[in-house]
């Protein structure tokens, strides 16, 4: 599979309805700690904006609600995967993205056979506490090699100044939280992104 080389990732519909529109062909919904019956409406909302725009909903962990509401991406963290109902998901038709952040959840996601796998934190990241240390560029071209044909897609610490270097190394997308959401023009750094992540790809 292809996936977009820019992958923006949000914590509410709210930010999906303010930013696809721009342009973003690939986004992930990570919602946290909120109620099941909201987490559905978001999701439900999300996926009709990005249908009007063409653009990719990939929901995170809650894969059960993914399936009930016809979407057909999900992208689990290493806990989640170990509870997941991946005959299921399989079943739904759902494609898979997996978190990796060593050699040894590397392993158990490449053993789930994802349609695609992160890689993180490449460096340091406000976004919450890892237990990692940032993983640097070349752990981006040591995965690639083991992955293969699968895309890979590098997370944690990345900005418009920063991509050239994760796309050099072998990552296939540069996943983005802060450096949008945290912005005091959030639309202005969106279109950035694409304009930088776009430019790099049209010149590579």
């Amino acid at each position: 599979m292809t996936l977009d080389p820019f992958y923006l990732i949000v914590d509410s519909t709210s930010w999906i309805r303010r930013l696809v529109p721009l342009g973003v062909k690939t986004v992930q919904l990570r919602i946290k700690d909120r109620a099941l019956p909201e987490i559905r409406a978001e999701i439900r909302e999300a996926a009709a904006i990005c249908k009007a725009h063409a653009c990719q909903l990939i929901v995170n962990d809650y894969w059960q609600v993914a399936i009930e509401e016809g979407c057909d991406f999900i992208h689990l963290g290493q806990e989640d995967l170990a509870t997941a109902d991946l005959g299921a998901i399989r079943e739904a038709g759902l494609k898979l993205g997996l978190s990796t952040h060593d050699e040894t959840e590397l392993a158990v996601a490449l053993a789930a056979h994802p349609d695609y796998i992160a890689l993180g934190p490449i460096y340091p990241t406000i976004l919450k506490a890892m237990p990692w240390a940032p993983q640097g560029l070349e752990r981006i071209g040591a995965w690639k090699a083991r992955i293969g044909d699968i895309p890979l897609v590098a997370i944690g610490g990345l900005t418009v100044e920063r991509i050239a270097g994760v796309f050099e190394n072998g990552a296939d997308s540069t996943a983005v939280v802060t450096d949008i959401t945290r912005n005091s023009d959030p639309e202005r750094r969106t279109r950035e992104w694409i304009a930088a992540v776009r430019t790099f790809h049209r010149e590579g």
